[in-house]
Order: C-alpha cells, then structure tokens, then sequence
C-alpha cells in the first residue's frame, strides 16, 4: 500500500499535469500496477487537487530540433481561418539535419504534416534521442503532452518503442525500419520500411554505368573495376543494401567486384571518412555507402573518385564526384498512418513502401559526373521493376559459395536467436521485404569482400 507521502506526491504530480495541459489518464494508466486502494485513494486526492486549479494558460515550450511548440491534447488550431485536423503528432529522430538520414525524415514529417493541414503547433519533432531508455522517455513525455500518433526513425529504438506502446494503449506508436510489430501483435504498434534495395539496385547501375565509362576511357582494366562500400554495421538491412548495389553495378558492369568496410556506428563522420580512404588506397574507383554522414562523400571529393551517395544529394559539397542518391521517402508513409489515426481507422501491423508508393527515390543525376546514357538505363530498370519483370535477387545473378541458391530460410520472425524460420525464395528470387518489411537478406555473396565484420 503507498504511504501518504507517495499518495500526495502523486496527486501533486496530477495537479502539474493538469495545468500544462497534459493527460492526466495517462498518468494514471502508468500506476495500474498499484493496489486497488492505493489507485482508489490516490485517485480521489488526484482528482480533488486537480478540479482545485484552473488549467493555466499553456506557455510555448520549444525542444531542440522541434518545429513547434508543443500544444495540449485536442487543441484545435487554426490556419487562415481554416479548423486544423484535431491531431497532435510526435517524431522522434536519432539524430539532427546534420545527418542526412535524419534530414531526410525530418524534411518528410514536415512535408507530411503540411500535405495532411496540420499546423506546426500540432507537431513536434525531438531530436538527437538515442537509441536506449532516453527513447522510451521521449515517447511517454510525448504521449503525455497529448499526442496522438508517434514515430520513432532508428532500428534500435523499438524496445523503447513497445514498451511505450503497452504503456499508452490509445496511442498509436510507428517505428521506421523495425522487425517486431507483426509478431508483438499490438493494435497500437506498428513497422514500416520501404523496398529501398530497388533504389539501391537503380542507383548501383548508374555506378555500373561510370565504371564503364572510365574503362572504355583507358583509365583502368575491366578486372581493375572494384567498388568501395561504407556501410555501419554487418545488419541484414545493410547486407541486403550493399548486395543490391552491387548487383545492380554488376548488371551493367559484369568485372566489378566490392570491398565492404564497417564502422559500427549510423553516424561517425571521421569513421566514415577513415573507411572511404581505406578503401580508396586499396584502389577502389568508386565509392558508396550506408552510413549517414558525409565523411565518404567529402573524402571522395577530395580524392577525385566518383561516389554514390545515400539519403539526398550531395551535389552541392561534391559537385565533381557526386552521381546519383537513392532514399526512402517517408512521407508517404507519415500521410498514410497519420490519417488513417485521424479517421480512427487501423494501421497496417507492417507496411512496406515501394516505387509505386513514392517510397523509393532516386535523387537528380548528377550529368557533370555521371556517365552518357545513365538516365536512359535507369528509366528502363524502373520500368522493369515495377512491372516484376526485374527482380533484385534474382539467384540467377548471384552466387553464394560458389553455388547457385535454390532454397533459404530467413529469421523474418526475430527471436533472440536469429532462427530462420520462413522459406523466402520463390521462383528463383529471393523475395525482400515480402513476408516482412524489414530487410532479412543476409547473404554474402560472390563477388564481395568484407574487410571487417566485427560490427
């Protein structure tokens, strides 16, 4: 049973909330765990302080990185006259706009918010929230502060992402890039990823395309044509990027071979920098990455090497080696489970993007750079990818071991262990983000060499 101290601590807590505007039901909820009449007396206190005060008036409070000030729970505002929709929406970034991952899904919840009529007073975005506890934290102060639906950018926040979600059942919680939702079975919880080893594919033939063209220039031999590839760690989200860009490299450009370094860390601008390098010495002649800084790119600028870029141009810093970017478009994504949450209706469990969607993008070539015919080639893979007639891993086109790959169990249900569970080629492809958003390709095939695997 709580003592009288624990009680009015509690209710003075209620009485707090009150007056900010936030949801008091939700503190509530986070005390169920209490005993029946530690609940029914601290309830009774609660309620009896709070009906006490008058709500004050909500003063703006701004969060590093948030776009608007924070608003209470239902506050209906209004643009130009307009009634906004009565939505309050949160987004939690690992990172800043210092990272072009983050960039780009800070760039797609405002885009999305506007598209959808909802004012910056009704979102806010926190930034820079690790991927631990300081995750789970964020989520509940937004939950507390009314919001609605709320999304998190970075694998590693869904633990904290579930545990909020149990927490705060009338809140919806979507997580980018996570593998657990259609396994939690929470109606509250939800994945969402996009079919970006097509992007990747895309972008690794106009990468194909240039080492051609530097061959057919007398600048190196067909066998001397090796790619260099940053990525952050030895996940299958980054095994499944590397090996589509590869293969869509080697499409066009069947002598090219890759070096994989990695750097155990999404964000680590000297790492990533320190791998371009090391992979440039090594005599790579372009590079490309699946890290979130601009390390790679600068360090390629610098060396004079053409470098496919991740996540949004880099043109602007790297005019003179930069070719071509692919990137998820999350705002699809964002307009789709935001109104869904207004409309009161479901969100799928586990949606995946894909070039139909607008989830997949390639960014502007960059025709300084990249070589003659590249968009040519590009628009005819795209057409063939949306009509099946391409397929990304296709085991036709690979190799593992020498052998050509007939069956392969993927871990798409994760458990601890990893243990492979579903049988995912079908008709001689190994079927991505089919039987789970989340990329669970996890093959190393021929053709490809890891420098390190210790991350």
């Amino acid at each position: 049973m709580l003592d009288n101290i624990s009680v009015i601590s509690f209710a003075l807590r209620l009485q707090a909330c009150h007056k900010a505007g936030l949801n008091i039901k939700q503190q509530i909820i986070r005390r169920i765990n209490l005993n029946e009449e530690a609940v029914i007396l601290t309830l009774v206190l609660a309620l009896s302080v709070a009906a006490c005060a008058a709500p004050a008036t909500e003063e703006p409070a701004t969060t590093e990185g948030t776009e608007a000030p924070a608003t209470t729970e239902g506050t209906e505002a209004t643009t130009e006259g307009t009634e906004a929709p009565a939505i309050k929406v949160g987004f939690i970034m690992l990172h800043d706009e210092n990272s072009t991952y983050d960039l780009n899904f800070i760039n797609a919840a405002k885009e999305a918010c506007a598209t959808l009529g909802i004012p910056e007073e009704n979102y806010v975005i926190k930034t820079n929230v690790p991927e631990g506890q300081e995750c789970y934290n964020t989520a509940a102060e937004l939950a507390d502060a009314g919001c609605n639906i709320i999304f998190a950018d970075s694998f590693g926040h869904e633990d904290y992402m579930i545990q909020a979600a149990k927490e705060f059942p009338e809140v919806q919680f979507c997580h980018s890039t996570g593998t657990k939702a259609h396994t939690e079975g929470l109606a509250n919880y939800h994945n969402a990823f996009a079919a970006i080893y097509e992007g990747r594919f895309l972008a690794g033939i106009a990468a194909g395309m240039k080492l051609n063209a530097m061959i057919e220039a007398g600048e190196f031999k067909p066998e001397e044509a090796k790619i260099g590839y940053v990525g952050a760690f030895t996940y299958a989200e980054v095994i499944s990027g590397y090996t589509s860009f590869f293969l869509g490299a080697r499409s066009v450009c069947p002598t090219a071979t890759m070096e994989v370094t990695f750097t155990g860390s999404w964000y680590d601008e000297t790492a990533e920098k320190e791998g371009a390098q090391k992979l440039i010495q090594n005599k790579c002649k372009l590079i490309s990455q699946h890290a979130d800084s601009m390390g790679a790119p600068t360090a390629c600028e610098t060396a004079g090497v053409p470098d496919v870029s991740y996540n949004g141009s880099t043109q602007d810093a790297c005019p003179n080696t930069y070719i071509i970017s692919s990137r998820i478009d999350w705002a699809p994504y964002y307009e789709y489970a935001i109104t869904a949450c207004m409309n009161g209706e479901a969100i799928d469990a586990d949606w995946t993007g894909t070039l139909a969607t607008g989830s997949v993008k390639l960014t502007d070539l960059n025709t300084n750079v990249a070589a003659e015919g590249t968009q040519e080639a590009l628009d005819a893979a795209i057409a063939k990818l949306e009509s099946g007639e391409l397929k990304v891993f296709d085991c036709a086109t690979f190799t593992v071991e020498g052998k050509a790959l007939d069956s392969y169990m993927a871990d798409v249900d994760t458990d601890a262990d990893y243990t492979p569970d579903t049988e995912v080629i079908e008709n001689g492809a190994f079927m991505e983000s089919k039987f789970r958003s989340a990329p669970y390709f996890n093959l190393n095939i021929d053709g490809i060499k890891l420098l390190d695997q210790k991350f």
